[in-house]
């Protein structure tokens, strides 16, 4: 029987590591070619891996709940087909091309910037003085079918031909599932030392052990963050990985994490009294970002009390109306409204700070930080400076609902300007948000409730709340956050400032 291993596979963006969630299948199952062997869940999403062979299932190499790098082998299969006898003699020579042998081809992994080469040893080819080249695999011809069938997991692979039949054809560049060979390799050229690099300028970034360039703040930076380099999408002008694709690609790591159920808390000790929580999938995307926006952009918070009672009486006024009907309408709504009116009056609080420049935004993708199963995700309303209240408050409440369910998209999870946290649904008066990273600004709102407020010299109970904001100080200073938080407060203290 000839047994297949399945790597774990990048299913993108340059992942290393996934948790398996659950086996499909059990040794002794019959497997087809695409049917769903396991889910598995990176910090990114939940993802169901089809079945590159065909066949029975041999063992299962990993349980449920481990975490394991990307190609390390999980399941083994049996494809039913007799293993190749090594001990045979070659085949006689019948002057017809050799066919080719069939070669599991599975799941790209260009992500990032990075790939990896075909693997697995080619059958052996006949002894050449020094400058063998390996010659065409063979195969039985009833093992064809499952090549094809196989290709078909992430496309159609098809080999190619020169004009001569007896020089085998041009390996594809693609990650493979391949049987390694038991028979010696053929003979090759040894390939020339290359000369020693010149050193590099001290100002220059510097070659990682793994062929990565970036400066050693960088590396220090994903050090600390736990971040390979090797999976960094690089923007330098020399082809480097900045300080901002680092943090970049932390907050994605965090940022297009999907929903799945809260792993169970583990007893570390016999008698309950401690739970020890692995951390793992999105909890580490969300630590992740969290380090590198506290650690790499000066934070100030501005805080202003405010009377919102007015904002209170035109919510409800909207809950009566016809014309939101059917839409959940509630202060956030209105804060949301009032940070996109500040932004567009203090267009700094909008933008993105770089190694190299600031880059201000002309639109607001608005995020809204909302607490799901998994942890607090952060998806955005794209184009909200372009939408209508009715548009904003349907919006808000789709993109709330998907959160909380676990749906969110990943474009939903991606590019936003600036976010509005509501820490009031805890009863919260006020806090001091950290950064979403790559951004700017934060504006967290508290809880609304009636405080004794002075209107005209007279003591009256009103709606008040407490508006609180953060800043990365290399943008923003301290005239334009306080100009943006007061204008924040002037529209929940009379929304009818929108209509100007």
């Amino acid at each position: 029987m000839a047994k297949s291993e399945f790597p774990l596979p990048d299913v993108g963006e340059g992942l290393t590591e996934a948790e398996i969630v659950s086996w499909k299948v059990a040794p002794g199952d019959t497997v087809a070619v695409n049917q769903v062997l396991v889910e598995i869940e990176t910090a990114k999403s939940l993802v169901e891996l089809p079945s590159p062979f065909e066949g029975t299932v041999a063992e299962i190499l990993v349980a449920e709940g481990d975490t394991v790098e990307v190609g390390r082998p999980i399941i083994t299969v049996d494809s039913g087909a007799p293993a190749a006898d090594v001990s045979a003699p070659p085949a006689e020579d019948t002057g017809a091309p050799a066919k080719p042998e069939p070669t599991l081809v599975g799941y790209g992994t260009a992500g990032h910037g990075t790939s990896r080469r075909r693997r697995g040893a080619a059958a052996p080819a006949p002894a050449a003085p020094s400058t063998a080249v390996p010659a065409a695999p063979t195969v039985a011809p009833d093992a064809e079918p499952h090549a094809a069938a196989a290709a078909q997991v992430v496309g159609d692979v098809k080999p190619t031909t020169g004009p001569n039949p007896d020089v085998p054809p041009a390996q594809p560049e693609l990650a493979t599932w391949a049987q390694p060979s038991t028979e010696p390799a053929a003979a090759s050229v040894a390939p020339a030392p290359a000369p020693a690099p010149a050193p590099a300028p001290a100002s220059s970034p510097a070659e990682t052990p793994t062929g990565v360039l970036a400066k050693p703040p960088v590396r220090k930076l994903a050090k600390d963050l736990d971040i390979d380099l090797a999976t960094v999408t690089a923007t330098g002008p020399a082809g480097d990985v900045t300080r901002d694709d680092v943090l970049r690609h932390a907050r994605q790591a965090s940022a297009l994490a999907a929903a799945a159920p809260a792993p169970a808390p583990q007893p570390a000790q016999g008698d309950g009294r401690e739970e020890r929580i692995p951390v793992k999938g999105v909890r580490k995307a969300i630590a992740g970002a969290m380090v590198a926006s506290a650690f790499t952009a000066p934070h100030v918070s501005l805080f202003v009390d405010v009377d919102a009672t007015r904002t209170m009486e035109f919510v409800k006024r909207l809950k009566n109306s016809s014309e939101f009907e059917g839409v959940r309408v509630s202060p956030l709504l209105i804060m949301a409204k009032a940070i996109i009116w500040a932004a567009k009056r203090n267009p700094t609080v909008n933008s993105q700070w770089t190694d190299d420049e600031i880059i201000v935004k002309n639109y607001v993708n608005l995020g809204i930080a909302a607490t799901t199963p998994r942890g607090l995700l952060v998806p955005n309303v794209k184009e909200a400076q372009s939408m209508s209240l009715l548009e904003l408050a349907t919006a808000l409440q789709g993109l709330t609902l998907r959160a909380r369910e676990g749906k969110t998209s990943p474009a939903e999870m991606a590019g936003g300007t600036i976010t509005i946290t509501n820490i009031g649904v805890f009863g919260m008066d006020t806090g001091t948000p950290i950064l979403n990273p790559g951004e700017v600004a934060i504006v967290a709102l508290g809880t609304i409730k009636q405080k004794p407020w002075v209107v005209d010299g007279v003591v009256q109970p009103r709606f008040v709340t407490t508006v609180g904001a953060s800043f990365d100080h290399r943008v923003v200073d301290g005239d334009v956050a306080s100009r943006f938080v007061a204008d924040v407060a002037s529209i929940l203290e009379e929304p009818a400032l929108l209509l100007e």
